[in-house]
């Protein structure tokens, strides 16, 4: 009878102390990500390239309005050359 009690006992006892914490951890980061949330560093990498993007925008349009200043058809003449291509 203790035998048995121990074959059973043990492999509970192992089961409660490492696989049920391990599986409980797993079980909630996967729903984390499921949900989409974004942790802090996240968050704050986003809007830096949020950032850059807005400033990638401003410099672009900046860089046309030289190029319609100083060559009104370079849409054109861009527009062909890919044509060709």
């Amino acid at each position: 009878m203790d035998g048995i009690v121990v074959a059973v006992f043990v492999p509970v006892v192992i089961f409660l102390v490492i696989v049920a914490p391990a599986w409980l951890w797993m079980h909630y980061r996967s729903k984390q990500h499921a949900q989409g949330a974004l942790s802090e560093n996240e968050r704050a990498e986003l809007e830096t390239l949020a950032l850059q993007a807005e400033r990638m925008l401003e410099r672009i349009d900046t860089l046309e309005a030289i190029l319609d200043a100083e060559t009104p058809e370079w849409r054109v003449r861009h527009g062909q050359e890919t044509a060709q291509l």
